[in-house]
């Protein structure tokens, strides 16, 4: 099981911590930014692919903000794969 820590960029979370497994997310957790959204996006992404969360995720936008703690998650997922499939 591989951890990624990402640091977003644009929101309120200051953390997201992503553990991925054959690219399956097993568990996520922001720290910072709203609890409510932290676990709603934890169980929505629990046993989900990593392309299948990037997919979904990608391009969400929190208010008048160019992103959100869902994008920025994407932008990890993108991350991690790119380091490990390169």
């Amino acid at each position: 099981m591989e951890k990624i820590e990402f640091t977003p960029r644009g929101v309120c979370a200051k953390l997201l911590v992503i553990e991925i497994e054959n690219d399956i997310i097993k568990s996520y957790k922001s720290l910072g930014g709203c609890p409510g959204n932290s676990l709603g996006i934890a169980a929505l992404v629990k046993d989900m692919t990593v392309d299948e969360a990037i997919e979904r995720l990608s391009g969400i936008r929190c208010g008048m903000k160019p992103t959100s703690c869902p994008n920025e998650l994407a932008k990890a997922l993108v991350e991690y794969k790119n380091k490990v499939h390169n």
